[in-house]
């Protein structure tokens, strides 16, 4: 059995950027990353559908320590997955990882105040274990065995092939066949166009439409900047730049969302023009941003739909058949490949079974603490990022928040740190634990997750400003979270015999 400092769980962005910080503001610390997949990047090398990229710039998706120096902002997963590497290489993270852990289970004994964590080799099958001071989950929200994938009545008749991007074959050949893409979220977007440069035809067939807008994949700004100024101050004030017109966008989201919608649907026309039905094709029934937005670099998709390449058909599927997809409103829609773009199973904490001194922890039963700690489970952070922002965002905060955390355990001869509520905060009002957030992917699995509360710390705010102040400058010793030395851990064990 392997005891270290730290155990993080992923090596994807939110692990590889917890372990960086690790290096270097708590570099007498040892930790262990374990990833069950053979690669570093997680979603990054999971996904390999064709044009797969960001739909955020990567100046905000990249680390806030690590500029991006690539010419695009908007990058395609190749160019991230390169970051990564680079980053990895550079930070010395490599030969803290190990690949081919798919870790099932973690046991906290309050007797030592150690995580033991049990994961299964790739490679043997194998069961190893592993011990921890601290557990950082950095795995992500959705589940690597598969995407979700709807029942489709009489799919199994169908002549052709059906892919999820989640799993996309190597082998597959659309080239001068007709492409069905079922869906209207990020990953439908990107592929529709990247399909159709080679595809005899794709169609975008979605239930209902999503709010979309056209970027160019080049910040104009940044490009200016790196002519005159170091890489990383270039890098500095355009991730600062990029921080403050998201949030601002976002914000008039939700206090004016009639005079967003209407900037939004006039950009569609501008690109598709008034012959369009822009209004069955890309008006949804809710506000922008109560679902997240997608973004069109270059407005690749307009081009695609205006060249006659790629069209949207908006109905919903009644079945599947030998030749395609037959319409509830009776219309048909050939296909030689149909791809099934419509969303990912979504998991709390890692896809694994926790327990606390024996006693198995349903996370739909504790509060959220600060939105990446939980009432009563000691020693235990997991990174959860953004929904109206950049992931990495949030990531770079809890990193730095993890390491300020450790760094005043050891100052005060802690060993554990629990947040647990106050007699106040007892029969406080539940809330979901994401807000304001109406896509089918959250609302599938938002009874599993933890509750919110209505007052500091219980809140996940999925505000940027704020947690910037809260998360990564507000002081860890905030009354909510409890620290117990080796002392205490000892008396509170007398006392309870």
């Amino acid at each position: 059995m392997t005891h270290t400092d730290v155990l993080i769980v992923g090596a994807g962005i939110s692990g590889i950027s917890l372990a960086c910080h690790l290096q270097k503001e708590c570099p007498d610390r040892t930790y262990t990353v374990l990833e069950g997949r053979s690669d570093i990047g997680g979603t990054w090398d999971l996904f390999r559908y064709p044009g797969v990229r960001s739909d955020s710039d990567m100046h905000t998706l990249g680390f806030r320590f690590k500029p991006w120096k690539h010419e695009k902002s908007i990058a395609d997963g190749p160019s991230i997955m390169d970051y990564l590497r680079e980053t990895v290489t550079e930070h010395h993270v490599e030969d803290k990882i190990r690949f081919g852990h798919r870790v099932e289970r973690a046991e906290w004994d309050s007797t030592t105040s150690r995580w033991t964590l049990t994961a299964r080799l790739a490679d043997t099958g194998e069961s190893v274990q592993y011990t921890a001071n601290f557990l950082a989950m950095c795995s992500g929200y959705y589940s690597y065995k598969g995407g979700y994938e709807p029942a489709f009545p009489g799919a199994d008749r169908f002549a052709g092939r059906i892919v999820h991007p989640q799993a996309w074959p190597e082998d597959l050949d659309y080239a001068g066949k007709n492409v069905v893409v079922i869906g209207s979220g990020a990953t439908a977007m990107t592929i529709v166009p990247a399909m159709a440069s080679t595809a005899a035809h794709v169609t975008l067939l979605q239930r209902t439409p999503t709010y979309v807008v056209a970027r160019p994949d080049h910040d104009i700004i940044n490009d200016k900047l790196r002519k005159v100024l170091p890489e990383r101050a270039a890098y500095a004030i355009t991730r600062r730049k990029n921080v403050i017109l998201g949030g601002y966008f976002y914000k008039r989201t939700r206090t004016q969302p009639e005079k967003v919608k209407k900037l939004l649907l006039g950009g569609v026309r501008k690109a598709l023009g008034e012959d369009f039905d822009v209004k069955t094709h890309f008006t949804p029934e809710y506000n922008p941003w109560d679902q997240r937005m997608c973004l069109l670099p270059n407005g690749d998709l307009f081009r695609s739909i205006k060249s006659g390449r790629s069209s949207v058909v908006t109905d919903t599927i009644d079945s599947f058949d030998e030749t395609g997809i037959r319409l509830t409103s009776g219309g048909h829609v050939d296909a030689d490949v149909i791809v099934s773009a419509t969303g990912l199973n979504l998991v709390t904490v890692g896809e694994m079974e926790f327990t606390v001194d024996g006693e198995a922890v349903d996370f739909s039963k504790r509060w959220t603490y600060r939105g990446m700690g939980y009432s009563d489970v000691p020693n235990l952070i997991t990174t959860f990022g953004y929904v109206n922002a950049s992931w990495t965002l949030r990531a770079d905060l809890i990193s730095s928040y993890v390491c300020r955390l450790l760094n005043h355990m050891r100052a005060a001869d802690a060993v554990q740190a629990t947040p647990r509520l106050r007699a106040a905060d007892r029969g406080m009002r539940q809330r979901p634990f994401i807000e304001d957030f109406s896509p089918g992917y959250m609302q599938r699995v938002m009874h599993l997750m933890p509750m919110q509360g209505d007052r500091e710390p219980w809140i996940n705010s999925q505000d940027f400003a704020r947690e910037r102040k809260q998360i990564g400058r507000g002081p860890v010793t905030d009354g909510v979270m409890q620290f117990l030395s080796e002392a205490d851990v000892q008396r509170l064990l007398v006392s309870q015999r």
